[in-house]
């Protein structure tokens, strides 16, 4: 019974995990996106170098001066009891040329009512799992590029279970100020259980983005476009349910193209107003989109919508996007400047 509610909790958090490739490693929660910013943007974005402290735990690459006593708070309720969220913290010193960054990633799956097999109660039980990681970033010789790393411990309590692991994030960005683009690479997640659930080792869900973002000269409007999960390949499936019969009973299953493919890669998004204290942003993400489409229905699931707002030294964000398809979530953050 026991090993049944830690499977379910396992899939509890593939489920959260609706955006990811869920049921294929452990500790899936590490690429939950918590981040109104990186909600709205639709889902994943590794160019933005700025003052946002958030975006350290998704690009360790972008850890900059900017970020100096800067705290991030974001916060999201998804179905139920489960929530989950990230706090992140930069701090800069020697005279502003080196910037360390620290930030917590986690999700409380919440309580529950135990019951064995006769129906008997046995007691309530909780899940949840975290991550602390630590980074920092520098820049090569006199160039353009600038690379980082993030060193994350992770605990996860499933029940009776627990496990505990460490994993490393390398990034790298290229940074063209004359005309304000940016180009990135991530590799996410590379590491390994220390401590395993019940003996048996699992694998780490490993990300590999590619980004690239650039502010328009004559526009207030910078773009996105995010190439995810690179190391899968195919990164979509067949959907049993969209299975086709003709008028003889024949039975045709869906076919999932090369194109498919390539486009279940790509997210796009854009912030208007990037650098005045309101922003409006949107983003798209076409894997979303297409995983959570009901046939001859149109319910925007893809779609990803916020904002943000400076007051003072605070910056307030909101998002709202589907994560899965029996609800949508609302995404809360701020950025508090300590100084």
């Amino acid at each position: 019974m026991r090993q049944k509610l830690a499977l379910f909790f396992i899939g509890c958090c593939s489920y959260v995990a609706s955006a990811q490739l869920g049921g294929e490693t452990t500790y899936q929660f590490l690429n939950l996106v918590s981040s109104p910013r990186q909600a709205a943007l639709g889902g994943k974005v590794i160019t933005n170098v700025d003052y946002d402290v958030t975006q350290a735990l998704y690009n360790p690459a972008t850890i900059n001066s900017e970020m100096d006593n800067q705290l991030a708070l974001n916060y999201t309720s998804h179905l139920g009891v489960v929530s989950y969220g990230t706090a992140a913290y930069a701090y800069t010193y020697d005279r502003r040329r080196q910037t360390f960054h620290a930030g917590i990633t986690y999700v409380n799956y919440g309580e529950f009512d135990g019951y064995d097999e006769d129906g008997n109660a046995t007691g309530n039980f909780s899940g949840g799992e975290s991550a602390l990681s630590l980074g920092y970033a520098t820049r090569l010789g006199r160039s353009d590029i600038y690379i980082g790393a993030n060193l994350k411990l992770i605990t996860s309590k499933l029940e009776q279970y627990s496990s505990f692991g460490a994993a490393v994030d390398f990034g790298a960005i290229y940074i063209n100020e004359k005309i304000n683009f940016n180009a990135a690479l991530v590799v996410r997640n590379l590491g390994t259980q220390i401590k395993t659930y019940a003996g048996q080792y699992e694998p780490l869900p490993l990300e590999i983005d590619l980004g690239f973002s650039q502010k328009l000269e004559n526009v207030p409007i910078r773009w996105h476009i995010t190439l995810e999960n690179l190391q899968e390949w195919p990164i979509a499936v067949a959907n049993p349910a969209r299975v086709t019969s003709d008028l003889e009973g024949n039975q045709t299953p869906e076919d999932v193209s090369f194109l498919s493919n390539v486009i279940r890669h790509t997210i796009i998004g854009a912030e208007l107003f990037p650098d005045s204290g309101f922003n409006i942003r949107v983003g798209y993400s076409f894997r979303r989109g297409e995983e959570l489409r009901i046939i001859d229905e149109r319910n925007f699931s893809g779609l990803s919508a916020g904002i943000g707002i400076k007051m003072n030294r605070v910056r307030f964000s909101y998002t709202y996007a589907r994560y899965s398809s029996s609800a949508s979530s609302s995404f809360f953050g701020l950025n508090i400047d300590l100084l």
